[in-house]
């Protein structure tokens, strides 16, 4: 079995694969993931898309035609810290308001699936690594009989069909899949977590990875500033650790110190003196006297 080590696809999708000819890659990605087809046709916005080098979190947005009708928005964002869902709304929004600023008429807007991978279980899931979130339309709060409203609107002048605008959220957990594979995209989810492919592969998309994204064909030049964007993500993620046991720690102590506040008021209840009830739990007199008066 034959493994091919390839650049991480978060870097390759902030920085390599942006060309015209490079859409094979992300178009099979998507289709793979929708169960549809999807041919990415280009980038959304040059602002929304533009490479920051200092930039922490990895997002391109794609303007995209599915099953040969339907022209949507992918926004793609890639998270190594923990509380990243505002980040997931602020994305969505940006990639609805620049549809605006390319031109279209602002009361029709193409409809946003919102891609988020996410490494570490962040949300706590326990066995699930993919998850899918859509709004069902409005429902009535006093008759439960009534239609369901769909968040919908006519596509255009002459059509009479509606099309859903609500966004769609995929949330992808690499570092959850156990390597089991139950679907097409369960490949991709492989290259995610591993920064491999297998030479068996099938999935739409994964062959020209192979041939695109070998990491032994970065020149020199390219191979030093990927070393340097794996060292920062690196970085990202133990202070992002850091900071979440840090955060821990602090809320055991304080769990710890509400716990002994309880014990020093049930004591002076129960006609316990401050000086036994100090004595017990550790704490001064004075913090015995500020925990009653409080």
């Amino acid at each position: 079995m034959d493994e091919r080590k390839l650049i991480t696809f978060d870097y390759a999708v902030k920085y390599l694969l942006r060309e015209k000819n490079d859409y094979g890659v992300l178009s099979g990605f998507l289709s793979e993931l929708m169960d549809r087809d999807v041919v990415v046709t280009g980038l959304l916005g040059e602002e929304t898309n533009k490479i920051d080098k200092d930039e922490k979190i990895n997002r391109v947005d794609l303007k995209a035609k599915i099953d040969d009708g339907e022209f949507v928005v992918f926004e793609i964002q890639f998270h190594q810290e923990s509380d990243f869902f505002g980040k997931v709304l602020f994305g969505v929004s940006k990639a609805l308001t620049e549809q605006v600023k390319e031109g279209d008429e602002e009361y029709f807007m193409r409809k946003v699936y919102s891609i988020n991978v996410v490494y570490g279980n962040r949300v706590k899931a326990k066995r699930e690594y993919m998850f899918h979130g859509k709004f069902s339309g409005f429902k009535g709060v006093h008759f439960e009989d009534e239609p369901v409203i769909p968040f919908a609107q006519i596509p255009g002048k002459g059509s009479k069909e509606h099309v859903e605008i609500h966004p769609e959220y995929y949330l992808i957990l690499p570092d959850m899949f156990d390597e089991t594979l139950r679907g097409k995209f369960d490949e991709w989810i492989y290259i995610l977590k591993n920064n491999e492919a297998r030479d068996e592969f099938t999935a739409a998309g994964i062959q020209e990875a192979r041939v695109k994204l070998t990491l032994m064909n970065l020149k020199p030049d390219k191979r030093a500033e990927y070393e340097k964007y794996l060292e920062a993500r690196r970085s990202l993620n133990s202070v992002t650790y850091a900071a979440e046991e840090q955060g821990l720690e602090k809320g055991r102590a304080e769990g710890r110190a509400e716990g002994k506040a309880e014990i020093v008021m049930n004591m002076h209840e129960t006609g316990f003196s401050i000086p036994d009830i100090a004595k017990a739990t550790k704490f001064s007199e004075a913090e015995v006297k500020n925990i009653l008066n409080s």
